[in-house]
């Protein structure tokens, strides 16, 4: 019976295998190294790209067999340099401070205290967006496959709320909510990856239908309050990977591209603050291009902060954990 009772405690408190390998979790002894990488590897003092000038980058990698994978950014400007926050597409969070030097410090790896399912599979935890609110702190995460938003304290300590939007049900399961931000006057925007606009609610030539994705617009907190549709259309056939907001409400969406045998390009648009609202059309000012010959790889991940009075947008890359990928985070100036 005492086998009998410790065979049972164990079945209820244990997650069941199903065949699926074990997420992989990061380590309590975080190691991150920083390389700095040129935008134009034949011409490493080439600087422009379009309406951004580059400030400089680094290759980052670590020695945790977890590290990899991130997918979204959040940028937070210290006195000591800026805090950068890496979400990975299994739920891992990477935290460090970096200057004007390129060298992380203040490092720390973490992974996401709650979400869909169990955490057991890479599937549960599919973080594919990040937003935050500046003045609380507060996290709010995209996860594919369960189309849902969590909620999270400051620092992700802890999962707080989440919600599953029914106007999110119909995205598919690897193309749901791939990009989410926060607008200064407190709205948020996600945009599906893959969900193209139903034809019952377009009305313009059929090959931009076909380009459209559905978009959302919540009015205030997204878990709390139902949304709005509207539709954003990327150029040519990229997809929509991040978004994140500029100080005066435009809205800055990243697009991706992958082509054989094995490249990545990606586009980064701005669509004005005016543009956002329910109902309508929305295609940006395309701003750069990024593609061979210069680097270029799975860019996933943009965020904006503020020096000197000049915008400076971030970009990282999602190594999907290949040989034949890196960890990029890319700094540029963006000239208006």
């Amino acid at each position: 019976m005492r086998v009998l009772f410790v065979v049972l405690a164990v079945l209820l408190l244990v997650p069941g295998w199903t065949g699926e390998q074990r997420l992989a979790l990061l380590g309590d002894k975080p190691q991150l190294i920083a390389t700095p990488v040129a935008l134009d590897p034949l011409d490493p003092q080439r600087r422009r790209l379009g309406s951004l000038t580059y400030l400089g980058g680094v290759a980052l990698r670590s020695l945790d067999p977890a590290f990899g994978g991130y997918s979204s950014l959040s940028v937070v400007p210290q006195a000591d340099g800026d805090r950068f926050t890496l979400l990975s597409d299994g739920g891992n969070v990477v935290a460090f401070t970096m200057g004007a030097d390129w060298a992380p410090r203040a490092l720390r790896f973490r992974n996401l205290p709650g979400g869909p399912g169990i955490g057991w599979e890479k599937r549960d935890r599919d973080s594919e967006s990040m937003a935050r609110d500046p003045k609380t702190g507060a996290i709010w995460v995209g996860f594919e496959r369960a189309n849902a938003i969590w909620r999270y304290t400051a620092g992700f300590a802890r999962a707080q709320a989440q919600r599953a939007p029914r106007e999110m049900a119909r995205w598919p399961d690897n193309g749901g909510p791939e990009s989410l931000a926060r607008l200064p006057d407190g709205r948020f925007v996600a945009i599906s990856e893959m969900r193209h606009v139903p034809r019952s609610r377009w009305h313009g030539p059929e090959a931009a239908r076909l380009a459209s994705r559905d978009a959302l617009i919540f009015p205030g907190d997204p878990i709390a309050i139902r949304p709005h549709r509207f539709a954003y259309l990327s150029y040519g056939r990229f997809d929509p990977s991040d978004a994140t907001a500029l100080p005066n409400g435009d809205l800055l969406v990243l697009d991706r591209a992958f082509r054989l045998p094995y490249r990545f390009s990606n586009r980064l648009s701005l669509v004005p603050a005016a543009a956002i609202r329910p109902g309508a059309v929305v295609r940006g000012r395309l701003l750069a291009t990024l593609d061979a010959p210069l680097i270029h790889d799975n860019f996933e991940g943009v965020a904006t902060t503020v020096e000197r009075g000049r915008t400076i947008v971030w970009l990282v890359s999602d190594d999907n954990q290949s040989v034949l990928q890196r960890t990029l985070l890319l700094k540029f100036r963006l000239e208006r």
